[in-house]
């Protein structure tokens, strides 16, 4: 009977570590979701064969975090609110604010708003497209897409000639027959271009189904596109 209340301390104080435990192991997993790295669901079939629909990947938000630009050829996921969406589709008011907060630190889904798609072009990058007869070149380079593009799927059946502003993207999905992307805004006020401030991250890894774990390197052949422009071959 004496030592029943030194048990029940013991008993407490092992309550109260495990609850500081599990208090550190959740702060430690909000700070990574928010400042390092994110986890995102594979919406639609857009980046086939790349990415499958349900894939899980890892955006690495500190890739572009100390003065390093967007480059060509990385998959990146992007907010489309201002560039393949109206601003008015965010959610607005105090419940968009604790929506948008929830996301930043994985404890709410993407939402419809977020996309992930391949960059082709950055700022000051001018990209051409003869429709589906052609490959797309970039400052006059072809660019070699066989690496990445869906088998059967022209580089684009969307003829035309652009020129990226400064700050801006021009994304398209790997799978071109099934992706919504810069091409179907061209008409419209911001043209299709993606800010590189709307960009949450660089997708670098898919981490699951364990089937399909994969590093999402940059293609090979944007390397032949380095130095013709723009601030894709920069860091």
């Amino acid at each position: 009977m004496d030592g029943e209340p030194e048990e029940e301390a013991e008993g407490g104080r092992w309550v109260r570590d495990l609850l500081l435990l599990a208090g550190i192991c959740l702060l430690t997993l909000l700070l990574v979701n928010a400042f390092v790295a994110r986890p995102f669901a594979v919406p639609s079939g857009s980046m086939e064969n790349t990415l499958m629909p349900g894939d899980r990947l890892v955006a690495n938000k500190l890739a572009y975090a100390f003065g390093g630009h967007v480059r060509r050829g990385d998959v990146v996921v992007f907010d489309g609110t201002g560039s393949f969406l109206p601003e008015s589709a965010a959610p607005k008011g105090v419940g968009g604010t604790l929506r948008a907060l929830g996301q930043d630190l994985g404890l709410a889904p993407a939402g419809d708003t977020v996309y992930v798609k391949r960059v082709i072009g950055v700022g000051g990058d001018r990209i051409t497209s003869p429709g589906p007869d052609g490959p797309l070149t970039v400052n006059g380079v072809p660019l070699d897409e066989s690496s990445y593009l869906r088998l059967g799927d022209a580089p684009s059946r969307v003829a035309f000639d652009i020129v990226v502003p400064a700050g801006k993207l021009w994304v398209m999905g790997d799978h071109r027959k099934a992706s919504r992307d810069s091409r179907d805004h061209l008409g419209e006020p911001g043209g299709g271009f993606v800010p590189e401030d709307k960009v949450i991250g660089r997708a670098d890894w898919v981490v699951l189904p364990v089937g399909h774990w994969t590093s999402l390197d940059r293609p090979a052949s944007f390397a032949a596109l380095g130095g013709t422009g723009g601030h894709g071959d920069k860091g």
